[in-house]
């Protein structure tokens, strides 16, 4: 596919497994949801330019969360306000009057934002989420707030029967307020969750789904993920993760996070790095935000899609004519290891078919080209109580884009990435998290696609993503492996006709 350059350098090269609009801006995911056998992206776009500018719903569909195709704009601004953030579901018993029992509708609930209020709207469609008429009656929410946003609604059977659950946020008080309804139209506050935990930027983007604990349906796990921006534990924006029960109207952690307040001139708190690290995160590299999951799909695990950005540099990102990619879709679990729960996240995609590129087993360093789209696992052998694995990604023309680094000492993956001629320079990041081995071994999953790396430890408990940089003209790569005085085996594959070979997803049914 085509590649865009600012310089005669550097490049963030169109990827091919990874959506990208075909023109113009793109931001938040929207509106996820599984229906009539595909899968909807909807998504924050400006359909007249590259900037954030005006923006609506974008929209586009897959059958494979692979390939997709986009469609005309879903839902424009008009003079009411724009259209910010929200979600989509199959209103299947017509609750809202918005379809018919023959016809039930899908409704998307989204932030109208005029210019000086932001409250919930609705919108409806009845082929499938093709074309959508706005309700008449909007907004159907408000609590004449400028910054009340982002409605993330599912269906709850609680023991009085079916209710429909909105959780939203009021950003700028690091709230998540959880209101309840019969109709989708008329909606009760029932409670509100925080200020709490990670609070140095405005929360976004909430999210809250159920998983079970290793499959087992008696140990049920309610999770919560909050975006915020800046205050991200990479630095600008991030996604917290909090977990907990909810009962139908309270959210409340397993574990209490520090409950935090406006300072005396109304900001918040700076928290440092070694503070943020305590929390959980969906994603400790610098380029993954306001990840949410898609509704219609049941089972055990639930699926999520993220923007691959970040506010810190997202404006200024040197592509045309589109600018903006999302993640991989992950399908999401839990699991207890050492008594502690950890939320799992598994590549969504076909299995099998892969073929090896290479296999370098215990080399002291070596150098590997590589394609612009591959998968390499990388096996660590700790032989020693200290001592650096070093992972480095150049360019074609020999510029250094990536460095990760293993530190047996205090067990941390640090991954750096350098600044680069034609990108801004909050480009350049240096974060680490923790990856504990297991006895003495130490994997690692690098997905590349032509722009991008998702980093895997820990059995998918750990998770670094982060958009790289290229060569304007060869989008190889190359691999340098230096073991240190550890041992290190190294794989890399794609699949068939250059795909990656990715995971199954788990949990994922038809509508």
């Amino acid at each position: 596919m085509s590649t865009v350059a600012e310089t005669e350098t550097t490049v963030l090269r169109r990827p091919r497994v990874h959506f990208t609009p075909a023109r113009n801006w793109m931001n938040d995911p929207n509106g996820l949801v599984r229906h009539g056998g595909r899968w909807h992206l909807y998504f924050q776009h400006n359909p007249n330019g590259i900037d954030h500018g005006t923006v609506g719903w974008g929209h586009a569909s897959s059958t494979d969360l692979l390939t997709w195709t986009e469609h005309e704009v879903a839902l424009e601004a008009d003079e009411d306000g724009q259209v910010f953030s929200g979600s989509v579901v199959l209103d299947a018993e017509n609750t809202s009057g918005l379809g018919s029992a023959e016809h039930p509708p899908l409704v998307a609930i989204w932030t109208q934002a005029a210019e000086t209020e932001q409250s919930q709207a609705l919108a409806s469609s009845t082929d499938g989420g093709y074309r959508w008429r706005k309700h008449p009656g909007n907004p159907v929410l408000r609590r004449g707030s400028a910054d009340f946003r982002d409605p993330k609604v599912f269906r709850y059977e609680g023991a009085d029967g079916p209710c429909w659950i909105m959780v939203a946020v009021e950003a700028q008080d690091r709230q998540v307020l959880v209101h309840r309804s019969t109709d989708l139209r008329s909606w009760t506050l029932v409670s509100t969750y925080g200020p709490a935990g990670p609070v140095g930027g405005v929360w976004e983007c909430p999210d809250l789904f159920p998983l079970t604990v290793d499959g087992d349906p008696d140990r049920v796990v309610w999770v919560l993920l909050i975006s915020l921006n800046p205050g991200g534990v990479a630095g600008g924006s991030g996604t917290h993760v909090v977990l907990g029960q909810f009962d139908g109207e309270r959210f409340v952690p397993d574990v209490p996070l520090p409950a935090e307040t406006r300072l005396p001139d109304g900001s918040w708190r700076q928290q440092s790095t070694e503070e943020l690290a305590t929390y959980r995160w969906l994603d400790h590299g610098p380029d993954a935000y306001a990840g949410v999951t898609f509704s219609g799909t049941e089972g055990p695990d639930r699926t999520l899609v993220a923007w691959m950005g970040n506010w810190d540099y997202a404006k200024e990102l040197p592509t045309r004519p589109w600018r903006g990619t999302m993640t991989a879709a992950r399908v999401l679990g839990l699991t207890e290891r050492d008594g502690r729960l950890e939320l799992v996240q598994r590549i969504v995609g076909p299995a099998g078919g892969a073929e090896e590129l290479l296999r370098q087993e215990d080399d002291p360093a070596s150098t590997h080209e590589l394609p612009g789209m591959v998968r390499v696992e990388v096996a660590i052998t700790l032989r020693e109580a200290a001592g650096e694995v070093r992972l480095d990604v150049d360019d074609a023309d020999g510029r250094r884009r990536l460095g990760l680094r293993y530190d047996a000492a205090d067990a941390s993956l640090r991954l750096d990435r350098p600044a680069a001629d034609g990108l801004p320079a909050a480009f350049e990041r240096h974060v680490a998290v923790t990856v504990r081995p297991d006895g003495d071994r130490v994997a690692l999953t690098l997905w590349f696609d032509e722009s991008s790396v998702e980093v895997s430890s820990g059995g998918g408990t750990g998770w670094m993503t982060a958009l790289l940089a290229g060569s304007a003209t060869d989008g190889r790569r190359r691999l340098l492996v230096d073991p240190g005085p550890h041992a290190v085996t190294v794989t890399a594959s794609v699949g068939p006709d250059g795909a990656v070979s990715l995971d199954q997803p788990a949990g994922s049914t038809a509508d």
